[in-house]
């Protein structure tokens, strides 16, 4: 089975062309190119906030039915994440 990596800051799965950039050019491990550009972050939002941004793209079946149910499943996923662990 493939190990899906994730965006760290809003929870998308990465491919290679979604991967955000470090200050040198080269390519975010760590981060999408939503979240991550040029070795920072795009925007500062808290974690209620990302999720609340992230909540359009998520639900309606994909892959969550509605908003309240993406955003519940967010709310539990999120704070595994790199950049909102750090910020506990």
């Amino acid at each position: 089975m493939e190990n899906v990596m994730y965006c760290q800051s809003c929870g998308m799965p990465l491919d290679a062309e979604s991967y955000g950039s470090e200050k040198d050019g080269g390519k975010s491990m760590d981060y999408c190119r939503y979240c991550y550009v040029n070795g920072a972050f795009t925007s500062d939002q808290t974690m209620e906030e990302m999720i609340e941004t992230c909540v359009p793209h998520c639900s309606n079946n994909n892959p969550w039915p509605d908003a309240d149910t993406a955003r519940a499943e967010m709310r539990k996923f999120f704070p595994s994440l790199k950049r909102w662990a750090a910020a506990k």
